[in-house]
């Protein structure tokens, strides 16, 4: 099995070292670019073209706002999966990472083993945040109000299409969501991927924010 891929994008070199020592140890994730700023990151990653980005917010030239923007985002010819990963625990940035279509969201006291798991989820096409943030963010997202109402599903959800959304949005994985639905992996994967056809989303994390704004799942 191929390692998993990832470029480290962070301003300060000490960031960017012990992130890189932290991956390196880890089985199956090797560290093939580092960046000192967003727009060398943008650069490195469509050149390397990694499994994986981790960048931090705040860097000079382009932040990590916008450097996932271009990697991920919705006008991204051939999207990469990125993680942002910050020391500010600010809404406002969770927000507009995840927007940007960010697939995860860490905080730098994070640890190794969430920071891999991170990763890992990342390069499957699931979603982490960290744990602490990601009630407080979508519930308090969800009661401003989306900035337009949420689209409606081009087709009903079916009940167990329900079930999974909630479980989703309570940031399960796809196997957690298959011990706890008793259900099949295979399974989980087709309703995912079936949710994300008829609510017209890209990964899970918009699929968790669509659940809060319509009120589908409350923390």
């Amino acid at each position: 099995m191929n390692a998993i891929r990832v470029v480290v994008a962070d301003d300060q070199e000490i960031a960017r070292t012990g992130l890189r020592m932290i991956l390196d140890a880890q089985p199956g994730i090797e560290v093939v670019g580092e960046a000192a700023d967003g727009l060398r990151a943008v650069e490195l990653a469509r050149r390397l073209r990694p499994d994986v980005c981790l960048f931090d917010i705040r860097m000079p030239r382009c932040d990590g706002i916008e450097a996932t923007r271009r990697l991920a985002g919705p006008d991204a010819a051939d999207p990469i999966a990125v993680v942002v990963i910050t020391t500010f625990d600010l809404d406002e940035y969770v927000y507009a990472a995840l927007r940007a279509g960010a697939r995860g969201f860490l905080l730098k006291d994070a640890g190794p083993d969430l920071l891999a798991q991170a990763v890992r989820a990342a390069a499957s096409g699931e979603a982490l945040i960290a744990p602490s943030i990601t009630a407080r963010l979508l519930a308090a997202f969800a009661g401003a109000g989306p900035a337009a109402p949420p689209a409606q599903p081009v087709e009903a959800l079916t009940d167990r299409e329900e079930q999974i959304l909630a479980t989703v949005a309570r940031g399960r994985t796809n196997s957690e969501i298959a011990d706890e639905l008793h259900i099949s992996l295979s399974t989980v994967k087709s309703h995912v991927a079936s949710l994300m056809t008829k609510l017209g989303v890209r990964n899970r994390v918009e699929i968790a924010i669509w659940a809060y704004e319509t009120d589908r799942v409350r923390p």
